[in-house]
């Protein structure tokens, strides 16, 4: 929920929320702490964690395992990108995603041949 919808739209920020909801009293909210472990949509989320959000939604990288995820990330970036190349060219989806054992090794010849 998201109160002052239309002054938080203008921002021009990109907002994930599940409805409205009218403003509370200010004097009503009361601050508790920071740095301090929460829970958001289900998920714990604690100090140091990093939130990611495009188009497609939100995902929660608990801190330590954020160096390994920025290792990770970009490879399957491109190979996703290869993937949806492999599509374009009228490849059927079954089999490249998720890849199969054929699928993985044309992506690692095509890697290894740029």
């Amino acid at each position: 929920m998201v109160r002052d919808v239309s002054g938080v739209l203008g921002s021009g920020l990109p907002v994930w929320r599940s409805g409205v909801a009218a403003p509370p009293s200010v004097a009503g909210l009361t601050f508790v702490a920071w740095q301090q472990p929460i829970g958001c949509g289900g998920v714990a989320v604690f100090p140091n964690d990093v939130v990611v959000v495009d188009d497609d939604g939100a995902v929660l990288i608990p801190a330590k395992l954020l160096d390994e995820m920025l290792l990770l990330a970009p490879e399957q970036e491109r190979l996703e990108a290869w993937i949806l190349s492999q599509v374009d060219k009228g490849a059927a989806l079954p089999g490249l995603y998720p890849p199969n054992a054929e699928s993985t090794a044309r992506y690692r010849a095509d890697v290894a041949a740029r």
